[in-house]
């Protein structure tokens, strides 16, 4: 790196130039006593403004920034339970055991509030989120996965997910599932053991799935109503689910 770049030699002809300003005012007035005076003030000022510009400005468009950044990461998971999300997550949920468990709890609506999706998110946390493996038809489940791959890899070669912790381990968890079941030639002689292990990536891809659909259920209601009418209309847990308003 050059030892004079043009941003040193721009402060330095700065600071000439101020030097050359006090030096005339200086010579006009003899007057050093104001010179000292304001120039002590000015830098006095300088930390304030500094607080203001780094701390509180800067927080601001900080703020800012990432609500800009988060409100099109919940663009693309929009899209992503528009296109394959509410589907995957229908299909497993009627192959869990003790669904009947929680799915009182996952019939949202439009009286929820923040309350509501809080204590639910956390009643989650000691759900098991089993599935039955004699109900899971594989080759159906790997075909439906293998024919949203590209989708799931645009998705995930997006770098603002970066910024969206939960959303990416769950794409990374249905990505891994995906690769699994497309890496056994025949899905329908397959060991006890081996069964249990897919069962283990199943669940993981099930569970994320759900505490990401609770999460972009609370964001719809808070931002988009008639989006979130639709997902209401829509909801993967209720069986009489109807996109048509009754």
């Amino acid at each position: 790196m050059k030892l004079f770049n043009w941003q040193t030699i721009f402060g330095l002809m700065l600071i000439a130039l101020s030097a050359a300003v006090y030096f005339i005012h200086y010579l006009i007035f003899r007057d050093a006593y104001h010179i000292f005076y304001y120039m002590i003030s000015d830098f006095a000022f300088v930390f304030i403004e500094v607080l203001l510009v780094t701390l509180v400005i800067h927080g601001v468009l900080s703020m800012r920034e990432k609500r800009a950044l988060l409100e099109k990461l919940n663009m693309i998971i929009g899209v992503f339970f528009s296109e394959t999300g509410t589907a995957l997550l229908t299909y497993l949920s009627d192959c869990d055991p003790r669904l009947d468990r929680i799915k009182a709890e996952l019939l949202v609506t439009n009286n929820w509030s923040d309350k509501d999706f809080s204590a639910v998110s956390q009643n989650l946390k000691g759900y098991p989120f089993e599935v039955d493996m004699k109900k899971i038809n594989l080759e159906h489940l790997r075909d439906f996965l293998t024919g949203k791959r590209d989708f799931l890899v645009r998705l995930l070669e997006n770098p603002n997910l970066l910024e969206h912790e939960s959303f990416t381990e769950f794409l990374w968890a249905v990505f891994h599932l995906t690769e699994e079941l497309n890496s056994r030639k025949d899905l329908g002689q397959l060991p006890a053991t081996d069964y249990s292990h897919l069962s283990g990536d199943i669940k993981r891809a099930y569970s994320s799935l759900v505490r990401e659909w609770l999460s972009y259920m609370e964001h719809l209601k808070d931002n988009y109503p008639y989006l979130f009418s639709l997902a209401i209309r829509t909801n993967p847990f209720d069986e009489n689910a109807s996109p048509i308003v009754k």
